[in-house]
């Protein structure tokens, strides 16, 4: 089974795109320079607004989640797992992690990239507040 969501974000000019093992999408309008993970803002869905068919696919033991972030002609793809311990419960946030940790803003475990992975090229895309982002995932779930 293989299903796909797609989410439209902004940029902020306080994106810094730094943390060694997260990167996040937010519904959130603001962003301060503290938080380093955040990639994208005033997205159209949170954890608990994705789709029951996504969160069933995402939330097997082997479970594959890709999510592609673009902005204009840069775009930056990331793999991750899914896991049965995935709760999809946060009304705002969506956090993919390189570890294993899982709490109700996590979107995906285990991921190939963090935020400070992320090409320069689209980070500076990421801090113009008027750039429309488009993530699209899909969740991969083992027949």
């Amino acid at each position: 089974m293989r299903v796909t969501e797609v989410i439209e974000a902004l940029g902020h000019q306080n994106v810094r795109a730094a943390n060694k093992t997260t990167f996040e999408i937010t519904k959130e309008t603001f962003l301060t320079r503290r938080g380093d993970c955040i990639v994208a803002v005033s997205a159209t869905k949170g954890a608990a607004d994705l789709h029951v068919r996504f969160r069933e696919a995402a939330r097997n033991h082997n479970a594959r989640i890709t999510i592609a972030i673009e902005a204009d002609d840069e775009k930056e793809v990331v793999e991750a797992c899914g896991s049965p311990l995935l709760t999809f419960s946060h009304p705002t946030d969506l956090v993919v992690r390189k570890s294993d940790y899982v709490c109700g803003r996590t979107l995906a475990i285990g991921a190939d990239k963090a935020a400070e992975d992320f090409s320069r090229r689209l980070v500076d895309r990421l801090r113009n507040p008027e750039q429309r982002v488009k993530i699209t995932l899909t969740a991969e779930k083992p027949y």
